[in-house]
């Protein structure tokens, strides 16, 4: 595997945790934090296609700002791109920690799910 960009909030307990467990599983990484250095718009699109996931999965549904703005609501009516410039405006309305790797894109820390795409546990 290439390089693999691990995008996490530094003081996420989630983003913590999986950043430990990259470690112990001893997968190199680059670690980027989604506040200071939010996705843009086109690394969003790129995501997006690599993830193969819908467009509300990468939103960060347990944020406070998330909830302050009604989001669950507003985008139910908003375009695609519309949801993308939103999620390039704020770093906090991104689910994290997102994992860019080669082709793929993970979206929040599921460990079965790093587990098989990282293929560690394997050999037991």
């Amino acid at each position: 595997m290439k390089k693999v960009d691990f995008i996490n909030y530094p003081k996420c307990t989630t983003c913590i945790k999986a950043r430990k467990w990259l470690e112990s599983n001893n997968v190199n990484f680059e670690a980027r934090d989604i506040v200071l250095n939010n996705p843009t718009e086109e690394e969003i699109k790129d995501y997006l296609k690599r993830s193969g996931k819908e467009l509300k999965k990468f939103f960060n549904t347990s944020g406070i700002l998330y909830r302050e703005m009604n989001l669950k609501e507003k985008l139910t009516t908003m375009s695609e791109a519309e949801m993308i410039k939103l999620l390039a405006s704020n770093g906090k309305l991104v689910k994290r920690p997102l994992i860019v790797a080669d082709k793929n894109v993970l979206i929040g820390f599921k460990e079965e799910e790093w587990a098989k795409f990282f293929k560690v546990g394997d050999e037991k």
